[in-house]
């Protein structure tokens, strides 16, 4: 039998006294799909950096081809043929195909002979199996030509381990197909490929085998045929979370809380009109370039719609910027939480307090230090936020307890309006159902939700109504009993549009 390309035996990672990873055993073996899954926090990014040479182990030992061997540092893991790509693609906008794929290739020196730089480029591309011209500059390139760049730059590498980290997260559903057949065809050709991934029904569709980890611990290995869906969720989250997912009863009320008359941004969206009712989850569903995104942020201050009209709590208004919309009593959940929803760096109690400083601020203007830390601490309690404390800066913590932190700064703020972009994109299955719960208990309490989600279960299990727009327009407001995933995708496609 022909080794395993690598092995982890017995790995374990320690950062002070937090256990990211304890005798974790993987192997991988030669052209097979390999997933690892896990909720947030379970270990599966720290088990990337020790096999890319990022982080060292505690104890334990990695092998490659049978012979152990240190992966002191990514150099190092390039030389042993280990190489991954994630979620945000790292390539220079300046440069074209060809040089990004080989901007670490040392092989001709000093002289680099453009012709065939894009000769052997043009040959990895086919390789792939995509079609993309070596000599296009990388900053037209979308965010899955920019994936098959820097796979095609792991191939220039003689690469035999390539990781996919949440590869899919931001593509459209055509580009992420595309994304599973080059992975699949590269497994074909020999490549052990590691794929993570919160969307479980891309692991059934591509992977051979699947490992669960939970609390940094290995749970299980299994053959895909041999897994179940239930019995999957059941390992990565030690409970039940089949109930998380149905819907629940309605608690919209009579109140009109937000009305939207034929708002229009020109040359983005036109004649966007709803009514939005206290106690009600109102989503927004459609595919890429639906611009719903586009119309929450016009409600929201961000971008000043050309005409239309908004009313909220019966009163007309028009936000010029995000503060007077905060002021009125509306959040805004971005979909982009690193660059948009959270200051990084900072910690977790500075995030929390963040939309409503002014509220921690003495007569002398002085920061409430102690009263800041405070509800920083009731919202790591209520949300099970998992950190060692308030002081731990916010980029240092998993995905899914970076959304309850985004979550706990607007809670925090005790809005009558929550507008959720995207809020469980990227994050587990346990995280999403607490932020599925924490949505239903905004409703609940007379708030009111407009969700924004490109997870049809997510949509159909949530919204009280769906709104479904198609390229900048409106095609339809379905009720909940109505609405099924065949019905929402043909007016999301343009199949069908019904008068509003």
């Amino acid at each position: 039998m022909p080794q395993p390309v690598l092995r982890m035996n017995s790995i374990s990672k320690h950062f002070g006294m937090t256990k990211a990873l304890s005798n974790m055993s993987i192997t991988l073996e030669a052209s097979e799909v390999h997933a690892i899954v896990g909720e947030n926090g379970a270990g599966k990014s720290t088990i990337i950096k020790i096999m890319t040479g990022i982080h060292q182990p505690t104890s334990g030992k990695i092998e490659v081809d049978g012979k152990t061997r240190k992966i002191t540092g990514p150099q190092a893991a390039r030389e042993a043929g280990i190489a991954a790509i994630y979620q945000e693609p790292m390539v220079f906008p300046d440069l074209d195909v060809a040089e990004n794929i080989f901007i670490s290739d040392n092989s001709t020196g000093v002289l680099v002979h453009p012709a065939e730089q894009r000769k052997r480029a043009r040959a990895l591309i086919e390789r792939i199996g995509i079609k993309l011209d070596p000599s296009r500059i990388a900053s037209g390139l979308t965010l899955a030509e920019q994936q098959a760049v820097e796979i095609a730059r792991a191939l220039s590498q003689d690469v035999r381990v390539l990781i996919m980290d949440e590869p899919t997260a931001s593509l459209s559903a055509h580009e992420a197909e595309q994304l599973r057949k080059i992975a699949q065809n590269l497994a074909g050709q020999g490549v052990a490929v590691v794929y993570i991934s919160h969307r479980l029904e891309e692991i059934f569709e591509i992977s051979d085998r699947v490992t669960v980890i939970r609390d940094g611990r290995h749970i299980s290995t299994k053959p895909i045929a041999k897994v179940t869906s239930d019995g999957m969720i059941t390992e990565m989250v030690g409970r039940d979370f089949g109930k998380y997912f149905a819907k629940t009863a309605s608690t919209a009320q009579d109140e009109v809380i937000l009305e939207v008359r034929n708002l229009t941004l020109d040359g983005v969206f036109e004649d966007i009109s709803f009514d939005l009712h206290r106690g009600e989850v109102l989503c927004m569903a459609g595919l890429v370039g639906a611009r719903r995104t586009d119309v929450a942020l016009a409600i929201f201050g961000v971008i000043p719609p050309t005409s239309g009209s908004i009313k909220f709590k019966g009163q007309t208004t028009k936000f010029t910027n995000p503060r007077t919309a905060i002021e009125a009593g509306i959040a805004y959940v971005s979909e982009d939480r690193r660059k948009l929803g959270l200051a990084m760096p900072m910690a977790i109690k500075s995030n929390v307090s963040m939309a409503t400083l002014d509220s921690f601020l003495s007569p002398l203007g002085l920061l409430k230090r102690e009263k800041e830390g405070k509800v920083a601490r009731h919202f790591i309690d209520s949300l099970n936020i998992r950190t060692p404390d308030v002081e731990t800066p916010v980029g240092m913590l998993s995905g899914g307890n970076q959304q309850k932190v985004m979550l706990a700064k607007w809670l925090n703020l005790n809005p009558d309006l929550f507008i959720f972009d995207e809020p469980t994109r990227g994050i587990d299955i346990g995280a999403k159902a607490e932020v599925h719960d924490l949505i239903r208990s905004i409703a609940a309490k007379g708030g009111a939700a407009l969700l924004i989600s490109s997870d049809l279960p997510e949509v159909l299990a949530m919204g009280d109504r769906i709104l479904v727009m198609r390229e900048g327009h409106q095609m339809s407001i379905v009720k909940h009993s109505e609405a099924t995933q065949e019905t929402v995708m043909m007016h999301a496609t343009g199949q069908r549009q019904e008068a509003i």
